[in-house]
């Protein structure tokens, strides 16, 4: 397995459409890549993978209701190109996941069926993409930046790092343009790109040892957010698609981004000291055994995480879904909804009216509460 080792170019280019710079990192098989920063909605799809088991029913929506889904993808007389959402979709046959059968078309036509619920987790932030060009036993590229060739329909955020914009995904087209370049996995900022220097989340993520059962990793989740309560601050869950759980904690945007990284750090910290046998803040493998690793760098200025709705760039496409604390019990993993299985849950969104209970990330917008320097530090010190 190879380290990132090699810098390469591909499409993107400015609002006026004036071509400048994309840079693209070339990185570990996509099955394999985990992001590391050191500072600190329905067309008919193709044949579909055998489903995965699911004891889960969610029932929750997410109001309102989306907008009609695009219109069925169009198969060339080949089968070798398609058009999806009015976008020409080439090597559209290609198996990008031996494991599941999954075809580029099917991960493109996901995320038009996706898009009423995905789009609005990833507007006017800016965008990270994982790419996968060869499929998921090659090598990716993880792209943060735009420089050369177009990609249409995104918006380029050219001011927020100089020379080098970065990527925004706010409508259908730009959404459907990335996944035809091969991005599986789109991983947002801690903040918006109107105030970028500004976190308005903290994101952390709780990253099992493979050895341990699901249940550890659930109880995990629960002490994390009973010592986020202690703190009078509310949490959301969400599936990470892949091993674990990403908590997620709403932040009116007036910290730092230093002071965002100090107190995840802190959180970290405490439920490391506080539970020794569960919990682990370092990363390396002879601490995170039998431990569930508590991730807080996502928390840094250009660190991103997978989007809600965002596929997972691993065997079995996983899917990252928002979850409701109620529902955590009835899940069996972090990759619980997959390619296979997540129209059932999109399908259940798509019935706002039909729900009975409350959205899975109901009030989320609403919630209005911030972190502080002097909040961090006495945690540090051992108090609530």
């Amino acid at each position: 397995m190879q380290d990132a080792h090699s810098t390469q170019t591909t499409p993107g280019r400015t609002r006026t459409g004036a071509r400048k710079p994309t840079s693209e990192t070339t990185v570990k098989p996509a099955s394999d890549v985990r992001q590391a920063f050191t500072l600190d909605a329905a067309v008919q799809p193709g044949p579909k993978p055998p489903r995965a088991a699911s004891n889960v029913q969610p029932v929750s929506a997410e109001p309102p209701a989306p907008p009609a889904p695009p219109a069925p993808s169009r198969t060339g007389r080949a089968g070798t190109t398609s058009e999806v959402a009015g976008v020409r979709i080439t090597s559209a046959r290609r198996i990008v996941d031996v494991e599941s059968g999954t075809r580029k078309l099917d991960i493109v036509r996901y995320y038009a069926r996706a898009a009423p619920w995905l789009l609005p987790h990833l507007r006017d932030r800016p965008v990270s993409l994982l790419r996968a060009p060869q499929g998921l036993g090659a090598e990716a590229l993880f792209q943060r930046h735009l420089t050369r060739m177009p990609i249409p329909g995104v918006t380029l955020h050219d001011e927020l790092e100089s020379g080098h914009p970065l990527i925004g995904i706010d409508t259908l087209e730009a959404l459907i343009n990335v996944a035809q370049v091969d991005a599986i996995e789109l991983h947002t900022w801690n903040a918006r790109a109107a105030d970028v220097e500004a976190p308005d989340r903290v994101v952390l993520d709780l990253d099992p040892d493979p050895a341990l059962g699901w249940d550890r990793v659930i109880a995990a989740a629960e002490l994390t957010r009973a010592l986020l309560g202690d703190l009078g601050l509310e949490a959301f869950c969400q599936t990470s698609g892949g091993k674990g759980l990403h908590i997620v904690v709403p932040l009116v945007p007036t910290a730092s981004w230093d002071d965002v990284k100090a107190f995840a750090r802190a959180v970290a910290q405490r439920l490391a000291s506080g539970w020794p046998t569960q919990f682990t803040a370092t990363q390396s493998a002879e601490h995170h055994k039998k431990k569930v690793y508590v991730d807080y760098h996502r928390n840094v200025r250009g660190a991103g995480t997978p989007a809600a709705y965002s596929l997972r760039a691993r065997p079995g496409m996983g899917v990252s879904v928002p979850i409701a604390w109620d529902e955590l019990g009835q899940t069996t993993g972090g990759a619980h909804w997959t390619l296979a299985n997540i129209d059932v849950r999109l399908k259940q969104l798509s019935r706002p009216k039909r729900s009975k209970r409350p959205a899975p990330w109901a009030g989320y917008a609403r919630v209005r509460q911030t972190v502080s320097s002097e909040l961090t530090l006495r945690m540090e010190e051992g108090g609530a």
